[in-house]
């Protein structure tokens, strides 16, 4: 295996790994190890099967679904993320995966299917670099406060097309507003997170509207400076492994008219982390 840095705040490219074959050795550990240590892994190259990718994904947790997704090969875990030109992603902001939830996922695998010639890089920014950075003040500040996350606000563009309430209404019932503290410690290294996102965070509770919408303007801002972020272009069979509680990523949707699909799975993360 040879492990090469891809920017100084996160971000790891494995090569000479194939990581099928590391899970029917039992190697999983490895991979868990890497990932503490660099919070996004980029392999080329890997030729998973459906299954197999739940499986990688399997070593990080129980298994989570979404309530807005398609999924892969009638295997419930496996979501199809796909952009076309008559359904193009709505996402375009900076984000954890699926903070609505009480248990956020821990880990998300996903993988190149369909890839344009040109753009759809992902970005990735680390929230552990972006918590070192704040003054000590800030950080005080931030430690005791409580952030509401909400799935209607990061679905707000699928919700108000023709019949989105309708077709997400299930979603919308199991899925109230929950509650995040802002700064998190990581269960594994221990080293504490900013976590709020510009998808799912809605406000910060205890504090009036506009300094909840001040203090986190200047937390999606800060946390992602270029130099807490790295950039991963995409082929057919990468694979990209995150550790959600500590990272945000953002799609660069540059690639329309062409098509784009990947296939997710994600763990179930702890709470409070």
């Amino acid at each position: 295996m040879k492990l090469s840095r891809v920017a100084g705040a996160l971000g790891a490219e494995v090569t000479d790994f194939d990581v099928s074959a590391a899970l029917a050795k039992g190697e999983g550990q490895c991979i868990r190890d890497l990932l503490n240590e660099y919070e996004v892994l980029f392999f080329r190259s890997q030729q998973l099967k459906p299954s197999e990718q739940r499986d990688v994904a399997a070593l990080f947790g129980p298994l989570q679904t979404h309530p807005a997704y398609g999924t892969v090969d009638n295997i419930p875990e496996v979501m199809l993320l796909e952009s076309t030109p008559e359904n193009p992603s709505k996402i375009e902001v900076w984000h954890s995966d699926m903070t609505f939830r009480q248990h956020p996922p821990s880990v998300t695998v996903l993988k190149g299917v369909t890839i344009p010639k040109v753009g759809g890089d992902t970005l990735f920014a680390s929230m552990t670099a972006a918590y070192e950075g704040l003054s000590e003040g800030m950080k005080r500040y931030l430690e005791p406060l409580v952030a509401v996350h909400d799935f209607s606000q990061g679905f707000k563009e699928s919700l108000a097309e023709p019949g989105g309430r309708e077709r997400l209404a299930d979603a919308l019932a199991n899925n109230p507003p929950v509650r995040h503290n802002v700064i998190q410690t990581h269960p594994e290294t221990g080293k504490k997170v900013i976590f709020v996102n510009a998808l799912f965070t809605s406000h910060i509770e205890g504090v009036s509207a506009l300094e909840s919408t001040e203090i986190l303007s200047f937390l999606y801002k800060h946390a992602v400076l270029p130099e807490y972020t790295c950039r991963f272009n995409w082929a057919v069979d990468s694979l990209v492994l995150w550790d959600n509680r500590s990272t945000q990523h953002k799609p660069v949707n540059d690639f329309l008219p062409a098509h784009r699909a990947l296939h997710r799975v994600v763990s179930e993360g702890d709470r409070p982390y």
